[in-house]
């Protein structure tokens, strides 16, 4: 979409969350990772909010709350403790997650905070027991370079992660305590984006410097963004939850132009004469009206004892059918806030009937029964009375918000780049000190010590890998930018006459495997190093390193010699292979006497869609060009 940022005076900042690779979560023993196992105990509660010492209460904390879900919880005794449980008070800071975050701190030239204050961030969607996530600023201020351009930092903070959501229902969501207290370490910056290619770019500034320190975790959901977007007489909108880097500039693209036709209604709102006080709660039960419809929602809903209610929207018609951005419509806005208050599926509004099996005469009708103009909207929901009612008083708030343009909350990011409204922006009043845990002093003794041993930045890397191991420069921008940098750096000190396989393999073949949905995140670094390691004993061939990795990926829990072994691509030994050389050649003498020597290359490929995988290709090449003289 083209839009003219800078007259629109699009600005936006990110919060990115990156987990980081220690022995330990942040305030226990327990490892960090995620189980694959079954759960072996699970527990339920219910969290809510309370207020703050003056009195307040978060209005995120209360909107969760509001939900009314029960949450259950699920771990196991190998990732999950009484600390996860909420049983047991936290240890201490973990100082191995605290000197990570020091070092980015100093790589960015943040300043790192002279004593480290535990602070309780009230969060009660389950995602945490305690109804609370702990968190901790540990550096202020800092910039990075992208493209010649300064871009400041405001904080660096220290915290646990959440919990890991593996299902939902209408009235219960399930955790897993696997994730709970991972070290995450969020770095926010200034407000200093003014396109999404900008955003884009800084974002993955940021992701190469934490990936440079060596000491972060690769996968889906280890690192993820949260853009804050605003326009000029706007407020700012969080999109949470934002983990593909090649989607940032899509889900910019439709916030900004969402934005701006919210403005551009709430302009249309003024010339249109129309009053925030005139849209109230007058919902007209209109079962009656369409019991014989043939709209299967509405006669489900029916048949289950629920109503149908209508709401008229004085002056509306023509807006809630605006398109807001590709797919999202002003009436998709109102249908997420009946879902998300109200737990419906949706709603009908005039703009878009007649449709969905509902007639133009049941629209007649039905503007007739509530006593609409022409130019009034209606909407329709269809459910049990209690939701139905509440949805409708979520949609009449969230209608009323629309003659002030865009309304202050925090979205979600969906597939496409669009987003979706989750909860109301949260307030001042959910943070509060950590009581359990002691304030931290930095000495600064500790920061010289730190900063004599500070990574290679990413472009002083990039250039000594092609300098020392004779990458190309593609190759090299790859691996510096690929999840597994530190793993490479690892592997090409102990084989570096394999540097561009190695990479090849971390980044091209690895990218592939993903696309075609293996798991890779499963391969451990320990796994990886032990098939190169195989690799160069010569106990395999590159030609099997795909095959390899991808049964690993999808048997973790096993071993590369296992895989060679159920592959069957354990090596043949010699007298093996000059057995099936001579069958082979034997069966071909036609075609040698006709081609000579240039007969190799077609034997070679039928030999070798054979026993591809389990030879050296130029040991076989080799001994095929000898035999073939005999023949001669």
């Amino acid at each position: 979409m083209k839009m003219n940022y800078e007259k629109l005076g699009l600005k936006c900042g990110i919060e990115i969350h990156q987990e980081l690779a220690t022995k330990h979560k942040l305030f226990c023993k327990c490892p960090p990772k995620l189980s694959t196992k079954e759960p072996e105990f699970t527990f339920t509660r219910r969290l809510r909010p309370s207020q703050s010492e003056l009195g307040e209460i978060d209005p995120a904390a209360l909107f969760e709350f509001m939900k009314g879900k029960v949450i259950q919880y699920e771990g196991d005794r190998e990732t999950t403790c009484l600390v996860e449980m909420d049983e047991e008070p936290p240890g201490d800071l973990d100082s191995e997650a605290l000197n990570i975050s020091l070092k980015f701190a100093l790589m960015v030239g943040s300043l790192p905070i002279d004593e480290i204050w535990i602070m309780r961030k009230t969060v009660v969607d389950g995602s945490n027991t305690g109804g609370f996530q702990r968190t901790s600023v540990i550096a202020l201020g800092g910039m990075i370079e992208v493209d010649g351009k300064l871009y400041n930092l405001n904080q660096i903070c220290l915290e646990e992660d959440a919990a890991r959501n593996v299902g939902e229902s209408e009235n219960q969501v399930n955790y897993r305590l696997d994730r709970l207290g991972i070290p995450l370490m969020e770095i926010t910056t200034a407000p200093e984006m003014y396109t999404p290619k900008e955003v884009q770019a800084v974002a993955k500034r940021i992701g190469s410097i934490l990936r440079a320190t060596g000491q972060v975790r690769r996968g889906l959901g280890t690192i993820r963004q949260d853009i804050n977007i605003s326009l000029t007489g706007g407020p700012v909108i969080e999109i949470k939850g934002v983990q593909a880097l090649e989607m940032i500039p899509t889900i910019v693209d439709y916030e900004v132009s969402r934005q701006s036709v919210l403005m551009e209604i709430r302009d249309e709102l003024l010339k249109r004469n129309l009053l925030k006080e005139n849209i109230i709660e007058n919902f007209n039960n209109v079962t009656d009206l369409f019991k014989t419809t043939n709209s299967k929602i509405i006669q489900n809903a029916i048949r289950a004892d629920g109503v149908v209610l209508a709401l008229k929207v004085p002056g509306f018609s023509g807006l809630i059918g605006r398109e807001l951005c590709p797919n999202r419509r002003f009436g998709t806005e109102l249908s997420d806030y009946a879902k998300f208050y109200g737990g419906l599926k949706g709603i009908f509004h005039t703009d878009e009937l007649p449709a969905y099996n509902i007639t133009s005469d049941e629209v007649k009708k039905l503007r007739n029964e509530v006593n609409a103009k022409e130019s009034d909207a209606i909407i329709i929901v269809a459910d049990e009375i209690e939701k139905s009612q509440k949805a409708l008083k979520a949609i009449v708030s969230r209608i009323q918000d629309a003659f002030n343009g865009v309304p202050l909350e925090t979205r979600s990011a969906n597939p496409d780049g669009t987003t979706r409204f989750t909860r109301p922006r949260p307030g001042a009043a959910r943070m509060y000190p950590e009581t359990d845990i002691k304030p931290i002093t930095i000495l600064q003794e500790k920061i010289k010590k730190l900063k004599k041993n500070l990574p290679e930045m990413p472009e002083i890397k990039l250039k000594r890998y092609q300098n020392d191991y004779n990458l190309n420069e593609k190759l090299a921008k790859q691996i510096v930018d690929s999840d597994y940098v530190s793993l490479f750096g690892e592997l090409v000190t102990i084989y570096p006459s394999l540097s561009t396989l190695i990479s090849v393999t971390l980044t091209e073949d690895f990218k592939k495997l993903q696309r075609d949905g293996i798991p890779i995140e499963n391969l451990s670094d320990d796994t990886i190093k032990e098939v190169f390691k195989m690799l160069y004993e010569g106990e395999t061939v590159k030609e099997s390193l795909v095959s390899i990795f991808t049964w690993l990926a999808n048997n973790s829990e096993n071993s590369p010699k296992d895989a060679l072994k159920t592959l069957g691509l354990e090596l043949l030994d010699i007298e093996e292979l000059k057995q099936i050389i001579d069958i082979k050649l034997s069966s071909n003498v036609e075609l040698i006497k006709k081609m000579g020597e240039k007969a190799s290359g077609p034997i070679m490929g039928i030999i070798m869609n054979e026993i591809r995988g389990r030879v050296n290709i130029n040991v076989v090449q080799d001994m095929i060009k000898e035999k073939i003289k005999n023949y001669l």
